[in-house]
């Protein structure tokens, strides 16, 4: 449960940032790793969303999302969050349009759909976006400040991280031989780079009625993607990793977000259901890595248990 100082706290935060938020209304999400969300609304009620860093040292972390944020707005058909505040201690931008298509209630862990995982109009929208995404210029997007890294740099990336992990915490014999037998497979890694966001799922994306007013996502029906958040792991480098997500969560209409993608102009990776398994496989020498550059017990905790489980 949140108290009223911690409430009262984090509006006198906002105010000293010129952002007069009504306590009455603030509500937190706890789920994100590197933020505290909150939302809020003035007095003149406009509805407000609140990042809270959770630990000391973020500025850069900020700052980079804030140049992929300031790059992507103006070049997606979905919107981003606008900054208003973009500080050390607290980031703050309006409201977008449409509702998380997955929640986690903060109490209990539990997983909340909002929408029908498998619905096509879902799944065409989130191909045309990924399309529109990667159909960005990467030199562009290096030159505006954002992370890029070349093919070879992206998989030996994975390499370092593996034997980071490897080191600081006691693997599984089976998932060490499988991502070995991931990281020595040419046909798994890109063949080319675009620019990526990199956890593109339904936590991310806030969902609404199409154009011609079809039901809302939280009625189930025709779910279509409106905005897009949580850019701080946008980066140019491996476009698989944002099908991974719904190669995972909706299978049934893997193949039609794929096609759709083609159809928009994207260039279809090859194996690409092969990669984003891997990709799934893999996730926990990143998390491995978060735990280890963040020094927090209970996420080393968490590590050991995904990597030797």
């Amino acid at each position: 449960m949140t108290d009223l100082d911690d409430l009262a706290a984090v509006a006198a935060l906002a105010a000293r940032h010129g952002i007069a938020v009504e306590v009455a209304t603030l509500r937190f999400v706890e789920a994100g790793l590197d933020y505290r969300v909150a939302f809020a609304e003035s007095a003149g009620g406009e509805s407000w969303v609140l990042r809270i860093p959770r630990r000391p040292g973020m500025a850069a972390k900020i700052a980079a999302e804030s140049r992929v944020l300031d790059f992507v707005g103006p070049r997606l058909p979905a919107a981003v969050p606008d900054w208003r505040v973009r500080e050390a201690d607290l980031i703050a931008y309006p409201l977008l349009p449409g509702r998380p298509g997955l929640t986690v209630d903060d109490t209990t862990g539990e997983t909340h759909w909002h929408f029908d995982r498998e619905s096509e109009d879902y799944a065409r929208s989130l191909g045309r976006l990924i399309a529109a995404l990667h159909a960005i210029d990467v030199d562009e997007a290096a030159a505006a400040g954002v992370p890029a890294m070349t093919v070879a740099e992206v998989r030996a990336e994975w390499r370092d991280h593996l034997r980071r992990v490897e080191e600081a915490f006691p693997t599984s014999a089976a998932l060490r031989d499988r991502w070995r037998a991931w990281l020595t497979d040419d046909g798994l890694w890109p063949e080319r780079r675009t620019l990526t966001h990199g956890e593109l799922y339904p936590a991310h994306l806030l969902l609404g009625p199409d154009h011609d007013g079809a039901a809302s996502a939280s009625e189930g029906a025709a779910p279509v993607v409106l905005s897009v958040l949580d850019w701080t792991t946008a980066r140019v480098g491996d476009p698989a990793i944002d099908f991974m997500y719904h190669h995972m969560i909706s299978p049934g209409t893997f193949d039609l977000l794929v096609e759709t993608y083609r159809e928009a102009g994207g260039v279809v990776p090859e194996r690409l259901a092969e990669r984003c398994a891997a990709l799934l496989a893999a996730g926990p020498i990143n998390y491995g890595v978060y735990a280890l550059e963040t020094g927090d017990p209970s996420h080393a905790e968490a590590a050991r248990a995904q990597l030797n489980p």
